[in-house]
């Protein structure tokens, strides 16, 4: 089994959808809709991860004033992010929305609980930045006007953001959490998904490969993580909001070789697709 620091388990995506619906450029406005996703977290002592989102806001590029703030949603919401996985969103919120360009983004967080498997409840202190609002930006902005829709994607580190004290290997040892909120943005319209199937080799000789649930795939940037995932139970994943660029992307699991993919290409507005077969390793 792979340790948990090694693991960047995104995330909570918010994707914002801006639509513009006014011919009126004096008075024109957009639509924003917010919805809330999350990559798997593959930890077997942990049943959920919750937070509670109370308000989100956008702020119009280079204004610092607080009028310069458009609220988004103030209606509270409760959020397991286990729940949420391989694209799968939640709607938070659909608004009209002055046109404009938005760079900043206010996410006012409440509470935060891990429930472990065993029913052990961990409730966590807010950081009083998380209460006041933490403070995204997204480059480049995302724009709304006449005719024109925009998305961001806001990932949530639950690996950074849920840090557990004590020996996270077993329920006894674990004493408790600390939440220190992590989000990174992304512009949806110059960025794109990954998405795939890892199989791997029968242990039964001559049989069709299989479908390998919890396989670890990893994505790599100039060497640098930039976000790691896990298959679902019919073997396939998907990451999103990858910029365009080039990256190494490798899949592991349990029992089996990695398999490493070299300039895997993300192209602005294109999902790309990255197939694996994993082999078992060979006898000496």
């Amino acid at each position: 089994m792979m340790k948990i620091k090694n693991l960047i388990l995104a995330a909570l995506a918010v994707v914002t959808t801006l639509t513009s619906c006014s011919n009126d450029e004096s008075s024109a406005s957009g639509k924003m809709v917010v919805r809330v996703t999350d990559a798997p977290f593959q930890y077997d002592l942990v049943k959920e991860t919750n937070v509670t989102i109370t308000k989100i806001e956008g702020r119009s590029e280079n204004k610092d004033s607080e009028s310069s703030y458009v609220t988004l949603t103030e209606k509270e919401a409760t959020i397991n992010l286990l729940e949420l996985n391989n694209g799968l969103t939640e709607t938070l919120a659909d608004i009209e929305i002055p046109s404009g360009s938005y760079n900043l983004f206010r996410i006012y967080i409440k509470d935060a609980s891990v429930v472990l498997k065993d029913g052990t409840v961990y409730n966590l202190k807010v950081p009083s930045g998380a209460q006041s609002g933490l403070k995204v930006f997204v480059d480049p902005f995302i724009t709304v006007g006449e005719g024109t829709t925009g998305e961001i994607l806001l990932d949530f580190d639950i690996s950074k953001s849920f840090v557990a004290q004590g020996n996270p290997n077993s329920t006894n040892g674990i004493t408790g959490f600390i939440f220190k909120p992590v989000i990174k943005a992304s512009n949806s319209s110059t960025s794109s998904s990954l998405s795939g199937t890892v199989t791997g080799e029968s242990f039964e000789f001559g049989t069709a490969p299989i479908a390998l649930e919890g396989a670890q795939i990893s994505v790599f940037a100039a060497d640098t993580l930039n976000t790691t995932t896990f298959t679902n139970a019919d073997g396939t994943y998907k990451v999103m909001g990858l910029s365009a660029g080039t990256y190494t992307v490798t899949a592991e699991a349990n029992f089996y070789t990695m398999e490493t993919a070299e300039n895997v290409t993300i192209t602005s507005g294109v999902d790309a697709i990255q197939d694996f077969l994993l082999k078992l390793p060979q006898e000496n």
